[in-house]
C-alpha cells in the first residue's frame, strides 16, 4: 500500500493473470463555513460514455481510439468513484442535513445530475501526457424539477509519464482543485 492521500495502490490478480495496481481517489474537506440546515441533497449515479464507465484508466493516443492502462485500475468504476467523492466532499462542509446517493436517505429537496464528459489521459504528440476531467453538473429542486443551476468544471494537467502512479497523482492533484470548487458551487444552489 501507498502511504500518500489520494492514492493507494493494492495489488489484485488481474483476468489475464497479470498482477494489476489499484488506485483510490480520495474527497476534499471543506470547511465548515455558513449555517447548516435540514435540507437534503440526494447525488445521482453520473452518466458516462461506455468508455469511461469501467474501473479501468483511460489512455487516449488518437481521438477515436481508446485504450487502458494493461496493469493498473481504479478502486471502483468512474462514475461510482465520482458519485461518492462528491457525496464526501459536499457532506463534509456539514451544511446540509443529509447528502448521500439515491435510495439512501430520506426524500430529498435537491437532486444533483452529473455527467462525465472527461477522466482520461491523453498521449501528446511531443511524449508528453495530459489528465483531464470534465464534468457538467446541474441542480433540481425535487419537488418539481425546477433547475436551480448547471455548471461546467473541467481541469488539465501535464504529467511527465505515463507511469500509473504518476497518473492517479495527477488525477488526485485535479480533484483537489476541482471538488472544492464543485462541492461549493453545489452547497450555494441546495443549502
Amino acid at each position: 500500500v501507498l502511504a500518500f492521500p489520494g492514492c493507494s495502490a493494492l495489488d489484485l490478480l488481474a483476468p489475464s493473470g497479470a498482477v494489476r495496481d489499484i488506485y483510490d481517489l480520495q474527497p476534499v474537506s471543506l470547511p465548515a463555513a455558513g449555517q447548516r440546515t435540514s435540507r437534503r441533497l440526494m447525488v445521482l449515479m453520473p452518466t458516462a460514455p461506455a468508455a469511461l464507465t469501467t474501473d479501468r484508466i483511460l489512455i487516449k493516443a488518437d481521438p477515436i481510439v481508446v485504450s487502458y492502462l494493461p496493469e493498473a485500475s481504479w478502486a471502483d468504476s468512474v462514475p461510482d468513484m465520482l458519485q461518492s467523492l462528491l457525496i464526501r466532499s459536499t457532506a463534509s462542509a456539514g451544511r446540509l442535513g443529509f447528502v448521500g446517493p439515491q435510495g439512501a436517505g430520506p426524500v430529498p429537496d435537491t437532486v444533483l445530475l452529473t455527467r462525465i464528459d472527461a477522466f482520461e489521459v491523453t498521449a501528446q504528440g511531443d511524449g508528453r501526457f495530459v489528465a483531464q476531467i470534465a464534468l457538467e453538473m446541474t441542480v433540481l429542486r425535487d419537488r418539481d424539477q425546477r433547475v436551480l443551476g448547471t455548471r461546467r468544471f473541467e481541469s488539465a494537467l501535464a504529467l511527465p509519464t505515463d507511469r500509473a502512479e504518476v497518473i492517479a497523482r495527477g488525477f488526485q492533484q485535479l480533484l483537489d482543485d476541482l471538488l472544492p470548487a464543485a462541492a461549493s458551487w453545489v452547497l450555494a444552489r441546495a443549502a
